[in-house]
């Protein structure tokens, strides 16, 4: 682990050039002509050309504007955003006919200026996706609804495959790193009602690394994660999206050994799939983990 403290330039590991090529380009065609944005572009996210040309993309619905401020997310934010699009159900689904991709990521702005919270535009966008492309796998990446049990159920209701929901962090960080409506407990209060209310579905959830947690914190919330029915994790490496005083500083770079490491210690803990790495993200090789989850499901 190398302290970030020592310099500011990013340790050899994590430096890439950004994705580019005809996949790419076909694919970000395909989304700005209707005005769809994608969380891999807005991201800048380096595993853009790897999973686009896998047939995965991850689209975020419902604006560009959070009503939260946590301070780990370049997304902006206020306490009233602009109204859900209403053509935007039916503008997703075409978009990822036309894609012609294989798994489909939504995920989503906290809406808690909404009287539903969003619930029933994520749903519509569940269901039109379903009936516009039904052998495509949908999963969904969900706010946590301050852990209102009707809305979570609204959205469902509508049957995503796969259901996740960042914790974002062990327990001591999560005031510091996260907005106030938060909370590490209810998001495992969350992810545990997911899994209740559809267990055919895989639940999901991310961790950060690098805000200053320890290996004991790390292996606590890798046990609270299993201990609510969560099927698959990832772990990757925070970077500070802007030097901003809002946005946390690095506290420490994790080398890939170490994220080898660590992977294998939640793999103890009985996840089905653990992804780990420095520029391993929530939706990262989405499909490959849910075919894999899948598979050992049946075996198990």
């Amino acid at each position: 682990m190398i302290s970030a403290a020592k310099g500011t330039s990013l340790p050899p590991w994590l430096k890439v050039s950004l994705p580019t090529g005809p996949v790419v380009a076909r694919l970000r065609e395909a989304s700005r002509s209707r005005g769809l944005a994608t969380v891999c572009e807005q991201a800048r996210c380096p595993n853009m050309g790897e999973c686009w040309a896998g047939g995965t993309a991850t689209f975020m619905v419902m604006g560009d504007t959070c009503t939260r401020g946590c301070r780990f997310c370049s997304v902006g934010t206020a306490l009233k955003a602009a109204p859900p699009d209403p053509r935007e159900p039916a503008q997703l689904a075409l978009t990822l006919k036309e894609m012609g991709l294989g798994y489909a990521v939504l995920t989503t702005v906290c809406r808690d200026d909404l009287p539903d919270q969003g619930a029933g535009h994520l749903a519509a966008c569940l269901r039109e996706i379903k009936s516009a492309c039904p052998n495509m796998k949908v999963e969904i990446l969900l706010q946590d609804f301050r852990a209102d049990r009707g809305l979570l159920e609204t959205v469902l209701s509508a049957e995503p495959d796969v259901v996740a929901h960042n914790i974002e962090c062990v327990e001591r960080l999560s005031p510091t790193v996260r907005d106030a409506k938060a909370g590490y407990r209810q998001s495992l209060e969350v992810l545990a009602h997911a899994k209740a209310a559809r267990p055919s579905a895989l639940t999901k959830s991310s961790v950060m690394l690098g805000l200053g947690e320890t290996p004991e914190e790390l292996t606590a919330c890798f046990k609270d994660l299993r201990g609510v029915g969560v099927d698959i994790l990832t772990l990757g490496q925070y970077l500070r999206p802007s030097s901003s005083p809002h946005h946390l500083a690095v506290r420490a770079f994790y080398t890939p050994a170490e994220f080898q490491s660590l992977g294998a210690a939640a793999r103890r803990q009985g996840f089905r799939y653990v992804a780990a790495g420095p520029f391993v993200r929530s939706s990262y090789r989405a499909a490959e983990l849910f075919v894999k989850g899948q598979l050992e499901g049946h075996a198990s």
